[in-house]
């Protein structure tokens, strides 16, 4: 069972409100990959697409989210159900007699080899299930061609589940038999092994709007249609037509094999496209010219009334952007402004809107600005802008790369210089507020989707700059995730995190967290942090990390080691007699191509040791969408069902959705089951999230809203 945050319905409102403007696109199958009715097809989505499906036809129901990872290669995680599993056929030694409804969660990978163009097709290489327990497992290379603009076909070659109906012989030898045991293993001997058999099929664009589909499957349903009847299968026939809407969703209509009606809804989300076209909001002050400066003399600016006039009129311009003014100093013909950020979501622009601010409120002897973003108290790195390149540069065409070019991104000290002016009520400040909160619990098979609604106060106390006293409590108002009634199987060393139904079932109201955490930056490239206290709804103790950043380059190390106790189930004061000390050493790289990767090597709440790896792809408004995976010394038996944890996480943030600036954003991360094995501390604010956007190579990825 996972707890989790999750999307909420107000994102697939977005999602549906992407148009595609009378625009062609490849179409889904029933299993959520690019397809035609219930088999692959050779296309792929445009790149970056991100795609949610919901089928359902006889007994079987699937659920798919897919990422079109890179312009060839796409990966999906499917959840599907199946009802009548054991009705005719459950013998006692079946792993899976014991359900009524079989659910089945699998991953899916897909190639594409060739891209069409005049005389070749589409070709695509595919792995469905390659990860799970093996029963809904199959193989194919599919071929897909278009005629005109309106005729597109498909043929391919299937092994697996796609090699079962109209089988051509086995030209790679025979196929192991499926061994379900605890899934979750790749499965290199069954790939393209067995039976293989062909498939193909037709689609017609009737209008616009409109497809017709038809398609000869190779999939005999062994399992479902043949061993457990739970539907008959007459023909390897399907028909169907699918509709898209004016608001962006596919419904499909279809029938199949002979026996069963199918329906399809099909959302598929583009992050290079705001569904409201772009950033709603306040413009940005016209730039102010040296020679509209303010008259301020010589003495004035270097009084301190002057310099506190310029920072109040600094913060009064900012302020509106949600940009507070941690700091303000002058030295000769420079003004150092450091900043934090709490609404924007792009820090380029803030960047740009601090440097139109100084060249308002600076006399005309101050050519040089530089600015400080501040990140828990601490300044992460310079960005220097000489006042003509701003003034010169406003309505140059090519501005953005100009304004780049003339740029410089520095290193800078955590602190601001001893004669800095600093803002005014900052230090100490008590911020508070009540939200609503969604946490959800997703597949026990026993109740697939699980939800708690209720309310989160958070409050939060600066008492300096970089340390802070900070908290968070729930009070459920409705829900069910308490009436699981599937206790832990766990077979590891400690459960430290499979009795998660528990902490929802009895913390009611829950203190989440209660924490000090102080932030330093003992070097240019160093920052620290200690936070203790309670530091999440399952663990309180002692979290210190170590960060090593230089600000111009891609790559960063970390290390981060924690002492901590497990506390009541509960989430109040009290604790059980579980302790441990977990941490890790960790790598990140940050590619070009808005790729992200870390790598994390350590030790795991239940004291297993291993690594995780993470992989995500970020675009340029902030959406992230990755996968990751864990691997340590707990055996598959130790671990249970999944052999080992992994799992997919999206971010959207609000301001995508909305159009308005705001640092919000909507996290979901899916995994196939929340277990025990190489489950790590979550801790908030840890040093690489906080400081990352900061750095040249992130700034350099969103620079095209400096003068937005």
């Amino acid at each position: 069972m996972t707890i989790l945050k999750t999307l909420p319905a107000a994102t697939l409102c977005a999602l549906m409100a992407q148009t595609a403007q009378g625009e062609i696109r490849p179409s889904l199958a029933l299993t959520g990959v690019t397809g035609l009715i219930d088999m692959p097809s050779g296309d792929q989505q445009s790149d970056g697409m991100l795609s949610f499906s919901k089928s359902l036809f006889g007994p079987i129901g699937r659920t798919t989210l897919t990422f079109q990872v890179t312009p060839r290669l796409s990966g999906s995680f499917r959840y599907s159900a199946t009802h009548a599993w054991n009705d005719v056929y459950a013998p006692a030694t079946d792993p899976t007699a014991k359900f009524d409804t079989y659910y089945d969660r699998s991953f899916d990978l897909r190639y594409q080899l060739t891209k069409e163009s005049k005389y070749v097709p589409a070709i695509t290489v595919g792995l469905q299930d390659f990860i799970g327990t093996g029963i809904m497992a199959g193989e194919y290379v599919a071929a897909t061609k278009t005629f005109g603009e309106k005729l597109k076909l498909t043929a391919g070659l299937g092994w697996g589940r796609y090699g079962s109906y109209g089988s051509i012989g086995a030209p790679f030898g025979a196929r192991p038999k499926v061994s379900v045991g605890q899934g979750g293993n790749l499965r290199f001997g069954e790939w393209f092994r067995g039976d293989a058999a062909p498939f193909g099929g037709v689609e017609y664009a009737a209008t616009d709007r409109l497809t017709l589909k038809a398609e000869y499957s190779s999939d005999a349903y062994l399992e479902e249609a043949g061993l457990r009847q739970t539907f008959e299968r007459k023909s390897p026939l399907n028909f169907g037509l699918e509709y898209r809407s004016k608001r962006g969703a596919t419904l499909g209509l279809y029938s199949l094999y002979g026996s069963e009606i199918g329906f399809s809804v099909q959302i598929l989300l583009d992050p290079k496209r705001s569904p409201t076209g772009g950033q709603v909001g306040p413009g940005p002050l016209p730039v102010r010219t040296s020679a509209q400066a303010q008259g301020w003399n010589a003495a004035s600016v270097s009084d301190g009334a002057g310099l506190a006039a310029m920072r109040d009129q600094a913060q009064a311009i900012l302020g509106k952007d949600g940009i507070v003014v941690e700091s303000l100093g002058l030295s000769g013909g420079t003004a150092q402004l450091r900043i934090r950020n709490t609404r924007l979501d792009n820090v380029p622009q803030a960047i740009g809107r601090s440097a139109r601010a100084l060249a308002y409120v600076m006399p005309a002897s101050v050519q040089r600005f530089e600015i400080v973003p501040v990140k828990q108290g601490v300044g992460t790195s310079k960005v220097v802008i000489a006042r003509n390149d701003l003034e010169n540069l406003e309505f140059a065409a090519g501005q953005d790369a100009k304004m780049r070019d003339r740029v410089l991104v520095l290193p800078v000290s955590g602190r601001p210089a001893a004669n800095a002016l600093r803002g005014e009520g900052l230090y100490p400040k008590l911020t508070y507020g009540i939200s609503p909160y969604v946490a959800t619990s997703l597949f026990d098979p026993d109740a697939p989707l699980q939800a708690n609604f209720g309310l989160r106060l958070k409050a939060r106390y600066d008492i300096a700059p970089g340390l802070f006293l900070s908290g968070s409590a729930t009070k459920k108002l409705i829900g069910n995730i308490d009436g699981s009634n599937r206790p832990s199987n766990s077979k590891a060393r400690q459960r430290v995190r499979s009795e998660a139904y528990r902490y929802a079932d009895e913390g009611d109201p829950a203190l989440e967290t209660l924490t000090m955490a102080w932030y330093a930056k003992p070097s240019d490239s160093l920052y620290t942090r200690v936070t203790a206290g309670y530091l999440e709804p399952m663990y309180a103790g002692i979290s210190t990390e170590l960060l090593w950043q230089q600000v111009d380059k891609p790559y960063a190390l970390g290390v981060e080691v924690n002492y901590v106790k497990q506390r009541d189930f509960d989430q109040l004061f009290g604790f059980q007699d579980y302790s441990t000390v977990t941490g890790h050493v960790s790598g990140y790289y940050h590619f070009n191509n808005g790729f992200q990767a870390q790598l994390d090597v350590g030790r795991y709440l239940a004291g297993d040791v291993g690594a995780t790896f993470s992989l995500d792809r970020e675009f340029a408004n902030g959406i992230k969408v990755g996968a990751f995976a864990t691997l340590t010394d707990m055996s598959a038996a130790e671990f249970g069902e999944g052999s080992f944890d992994k799992g997919i996480k999206i971010e959207v943030p609000f301001a995508w959705l909305t159009g308005r600036p705001t640092q919000k954003a909507n996290s979901l991360v899916l995994r196939p089951l929340l277990r025990d094995g190489g489950a790590r501390l979550n801790v908030e604010g840890r040093l690489y999230d906080t400081v990352r956007d900061t750095q040249q190579t992130e700034m350099d990825a969103a620079w095209g809203r400096f003068w937005k």
